[in-house]
């Protein structure tokens, strides 16, 4: 089954250097399953875990709030080297985060600010599972106070895990099981791959 598992998280500040290795480990996790990585094409955690699934060869999509690649390195200094393609969306952060919930089967966060709590925000109206990779601080140190504040603490869209491989299989059974008989279509997409189209039709 391949999915698309977005990471979310710090792109700058302490949760960066606290979470390194657990964004690492996550990037390199989805593409040894099969799924595609989606970013916000930003720096810190979710570039690192670009890197990581693309040493692992993955494929990787960062999302831009920028609308040009012009504008993406130079007005917004966002990286672009690890990515197999990235959208400009010409969104800013705040459409460009929903862009990139909705382009998403799932989320995975770590750490993180203001952006992360966004992204997380967003992930519950739109009923996106979401799972928080603990240990690196950040935002994510609150998600259950949040939750509870909302009314919303039984939310069975929300996992909580230290270990990278073990939230990911909660996320991938979770999806299995939401997606239920409509599971062909993920098989199916899983079999197209651009790269034996183009060289089947040269």
């Amino acid at each position: 089954m391949s999915y698309q598992i977005c990471v979310s998280g710090a792109a700058k500040g302490d949760s960066v250097d606290e979470g390194r290795k657990l964004a690492t480990g996550i990037g390199r996790e989805i593409a040894r399953a099969g799924h595609m990585l989606l970013t916000g094409a930003t720096t810190g955690l979710p570039d690192l875990a670009a890197q990581a699934a693309k040493s692992e060869g993955g494929t990787s999509v960062g999302i831009s709030p920028a609308a040009s690649k012009l504008e993406h390195v130079k007005k917004y200094r966002l990286p672009t080297g690890c990515y197999d393609v990235i959208l400009y969306t010409g969104l800013h952060y705040v459409g460009r985060d929903s862009l990139l919930v909705a382009s998403s089967d799932a989320v995975i966060s770590i750490g993180g600010r203001l952006g992360t709590l966004h992204e997380f925000a967003i992930c519950m109206e739109m009923n996106t599972p979401i799972g928080f990779l603990m240990g690196a601080g950040g935002v994510s140190t609150e998600i259950k106070d949040i939750l509870k504040a909302a009314g919303r603490q039984r939310a069975r869209t929300v996992v909580f895990d230290v270990d990278p491989k073990k939230l990911l299989v909660r996320l991938e059974k979770m999806l299995d099981a939401l997606y239920g008989g409509d599971l062909a279509i993920f098989k199916e997409a899983a079999k197209c791959d651009i790269r034996d189209s183009i060289l089947g039709a040269s």
